[in-house]
């Protein structure tokens, strides 16, 4: 669920680990800036200068408990539902190519369509039409190694054109990955996390220039910074778990006739089966792109340390 810096508040009063070993703080370790060591007799009565930075101890290194076990819990399920749910939608827009808006399916004008047309010369070539607007993508999208398909069998749920197989594999994570939101949500709600944790406040939102700063420099939080969400994580997590998520399920649900005959309401909300499945589509890519840089971010800031303590729940500082 988070890249590197998160913790409850009250987590951050919790003592150490008494297994943990205590450190000293830097400046009470830190030596002058020239250490003179007498070498004894031994070694002669000798006398060595050393300089500071051979003699500087490790900075101390603090553990928290980062992740409460419902947390974690959450974001591993997460972890096996979404690219399943990616992957299996993919399987199934192969099954109609093409985007439209509104209730009805207009072919002669798709806001988004993936076909392989044939050349003059006989050559069969994959071509993505965006707003009217042609672009060849032969090997990417409509031809990939050398079958006619929209998107490639490595990106989708099973690799073959297997629309009935995609769909199970697709409605059966859907409603784990809802269930898990739900529980995720009645935890966050009942512990306080989303108001703690998620929700950015005045204070984090005046500091949002900076942090942006920051994030493009690669500059990270340590210390006591390290053991909070950042005003970035909590515009992010509060937009997928508030925005994103809800939108991915509630135009799932639209394009379903059952639901649509009890809640006949969200059609009009959504304008239609058709731009509901719109919805439902660039809103996956909207999840592809907040995976994409959560992962870049656990990976820049820690790989080793932020997996470790999605596992246990203690981050070391």
């Amino acid at each position: 669920m988070a890249d590197h810096t998160s913790m409850d508040e009250d987590s951050a009063q919790k003592p150490l680990d008494e297994n943990v070993p205590c450190t000293e703080s830097a400046d009470a370790a830190s030596p002058s800036a020239t250490t003179i060591l007498d070498m004894g007799e031994d070694h002669g009565g000798e006398t060595s200068i050393v300089d500071a930075e051979e003699m500087s101890p490790l900075p101390p290194v603090e553990r928290v408990y980062r992740h409460r076990l419902p947390v974690r819990v959450a974001h591993w399920l997460n972890a096996i539902c979404l690219p399943i749910l990616i992957m299996s939608g993919l399987q199934i827009f192969n099954a109609h190519q093409s985007l439209y808006w509104g209730d009805r399916s207009d072919r002669d004008r798709p806001l988004l369509s993936i076909t392989a047309v044939r050349s003059e010369a006989g050559e069969v070539k994959g071509v993505t039409t965006v707003l009217g607007y042609t672009f060849d993508t032969t090997g990417v999208l409509g031809v990939s190694s050398g079958s006619v398909r929209g998107f490639p069998a490595w990106v989708t749920i099973p690799s073959g054109k297997w629309l009935a197989m995609g769909r199970q594999w697709h409605l059966f994570f859907a409603w784990v990955f809802v269930l898990n939101g739900v529980f995720f949500a009645l935890y966050a709600l009942a512990s306080r996390h989303f108001w703690r944790n998620l929700f950015p406040k005045l204070g984090d939102l005046r500091g949002i220039g900076r942090d942006i700063l920051n994030h493009l420099r690669f500059r990270h939080p340590r210390g006591e910074e390290a053991k909070h969400y950042n005003v970035m994580q909590k515009l992010a997590y509060t937009g997928v778990i508030f925005g994103l998520a809800p939108l991915i399920v509630l135009t799932g649900l639209t394009m379903s006739p059952a639901v649509d005959a009890v809640f006949p309401g969200l059609l009009s909300l959504f304008g239609g089966r058709q731009s509901a499945r719109t919805i439902h589509f660039f809103a996956c890519f909207g999840f592809i792109g907040f995976v994409a840089v959560h992962l870049f971010m656990v990976t820049t800031t820690g790989l080793r340390n932020n997996i470790r303590s999605m596992i246990t729940g203690w981050f070391q500082i």
